[in-house]
């Protein structure tokens, strides 16, 4: 990150970002055709929180592509079975429903790419139903990072997707009488004002179609549903940064208020309601407000680490800013600190974060405030 992008980005450390129904009619998905500066990324796509496409010249290099893929464009379902043979891989039956979800299974990746040629030859269909193996994490990380309304990109190996995308707070129309969302935003069902009380105040969602080789990056709040056309391998990934932990932390906020509202009425009848409170909030977000604490506290320590490797004369700087371009950078950790400390901040006046037991953090947040603080002084 430059130093005109950081300052032009830093005001929004001192607003918290309200989320608000927005209209279909003012995004749209603006296509990256070649390399782009980080500084020009962060400041149009990561800040306002808007999707856009990068071309399939940005993943020709890849091995996957090459590897994974056919000469005819198709998915190289032999290399994949001799790279990966007896690997665990989740499965689900997209011909089910299971509440709002599909089931899954754990099966060995060989017996998937078995199903997945029979599947073929028969024309796309199975006595089994239409497998889909989805969410295969070659690397886990501590929670789960998809409902914490992350970032996330996706990039086609081979095959077409369409993308159905609604702007954050369009979600909320696609609710039906019970407060859960749609299984399936096209289903006629959704007609019904009994069941959809809102759904007619919906926007059309923004449809993009992804090719072969084209990545999307999909903002944090952003409501989809997706379809493969074809065959299709894809690898995502979801992460956060400093632009995207205010909502982190409002998503954390209203998933508890949603908890304590459904267990309102054993408030007075239990005296660890309000951890009680955590533990169901947890298990449906994967985190709690202590533990989203010490994530916080993860990212300043490795920040203000970084910050202290980094050389101290003007000189030195200059030569340390111009090769981090396209890396973590000194501005962008100063960007990542003063987030991190106004969301501790919010936190501290937080009536429920106060109601934690000690035992819930192993630090003090007002000690390291301080420390983030002096850290942020050092750059800016």
């Amino acid at each position: 990150m430059d130093r005109e992008t950081f300052h032009n980005c830093c005001s929004l450390v001192k607003m918290p970002r309200q989320i608000h129904q927005q209209h279909c009619s003012s995004h749209f998905i603006q296509y990256i055709e070649r390399e782009i500066a980080y500084s020009k990324f962060f400041k149009n796509y990561l800040i306002p929180n808007q999707p856009c496409m990068f071309s399939k010249k940005f993943t020709e290099d890849w091995n996957c592509r090459k590897k994974w893929v056919t000469a005819d464009g198709k998915p190289n379902l032999q290399r994949l079975l001799q790279e990966f043979d007896e690997s665990p891989v989740p499965v689900a039956n997209c011909s089910a429903k299971e509440y709002n979800s599909n089931p899954k299974q754990i099966m060995p990746f060989k017996e998937f790419i078995q199903y997945w040629r029979e599947f073929i030859q028969n024309g796309h269909s199975s006595p089994r139903g239409c497998l889909y193996l989805k969410d295969w994490h070659m690397q886990r990380t501590p929670f789960h990072a998809d409902v914490f309304r992350s970032y996330s990109w996706s990039a086609n190996i081979c095959g077409r997707k369409k993308w159905l995308l609604y702007p954050p707070g369009q979600e909320e129309f696609l609710r039906d009488c019970h407060g859960n969302l749609a299984y399936d935003v096209t289903a006629p069902v959704l007609q019904d004002k009994g069941l959809y009380p809102q759904f007619e105040e919906a926007c059309q969602p923004l449809e993009i179609i992804q090719e072969a080789g084209e990545i999307i990056f999909v903002p944090s709040g952003w409501h989809h549903q997706v379809y493969n056309l074809e065959d299709t391998i894809s690898i995502n990934h979801n992460w956060l940064n400093g632009c995207n932990l205010d909502i982190m932390w409002q998503f954390l906020q209203e998933e508890l208020s949603s908890v304590q509202r459904e267990i309102e009425e054993w408030r007075d009848t239990m005296d660890s309601w309000h951890q009680h409170c955590q533990v169901i909030m947890k298990s449906c977000t994967g985190i709690d407000f202590g533990e989203f604490a010490s994530f916080l506290k993860t990212i300043a320590n490795n920040r203000m680490s970084f910050l202290n490797s980094c050389p101290r004369n003007a000189d030195n700087i200059q030569d340390h800013l111009a090769e981090s371009l396209f890396a973590l950078g000194p501005q962008h950790v100063a960007f990542d600190l003063q987030r991190v400390l106004h969301i501790f901040e919010s936190m501290l006046s937080n009536e429920d974060f106060k109601r934690l037991e000690p035992s819930a953090l192993s630090f003090k947040p007002e000690e390291l405030l301080q420390e983030i603080r002096e850290a942020v002084r050092t750059i800016v």
